[in-house]
């Protein structure tokens, strides 16, 4: 008995039960209800979803890339057209989002510990702190002054 063949779709899922047309019209259905979108599974768009799966993808990346994509829309980020079955399904594309819905942005470097400040004099504090309640009562006099000869 040979190998399975690792081009097929049922060998690399281990689904050696479904047939071709059967993963085809189960994804095409996990995508129309994803998308809230309704389409015929006409010809072209079933060797579309063939070569999807000869590509090696499976349902849990179409899931990733139309949440990804979706989440992008909202952001405005991307165009609702981004989700048409047409450009989802350009496989070099799927691809890229696929990868991008993978990346973790990594944080930025932290900053080095800033230079510890000598503590202020606490007298120091006590002398501005009473300039600046002197200038605050001088400008609050200055304020009645001028308010009552209007």
């Amino acid at each position: 008995m040979s190998e399975p063949d690792q081009n097929r779709p049922e060998a690399r899922s281990g689904q050696n039960t479904k047939s071709w047309s059967q993963l085809v019209r189960e994804l095409h259905e996990l995508y129309s209800h994803w998308t809230a979108q309704t389409l015929s599974l006409r010809f072209d768009r079933e060797r579309l979803w063939y070569e999807f799966l000869c590509a090696g993808f499976s349902a849990a990346d179409l899931k990733r890339v139309v949440t990804y994509l979706q989440k992008e829309i909202r952001a405005e980020r991307r165009n609702i057209g981004a989700l048409k079955l047409s450009n989802l399904l350009q496989l070099d594309r799927f691809e890229e989002d696929l990868n991008i819905s993978r990346v973790r942005l990594k944080p930025p470097a932290p900053h080095p510990n800033p230079t510890v400040q000598p503590a202020l004099d606490p007298q120091i504090d006590d002398q501005q702190r009473d300039k600046i309640l002197d200038e605050l009562r001088i400008f609050r006099q200055h304020l009645r002054h001028n308010g009552s000869a209007s």
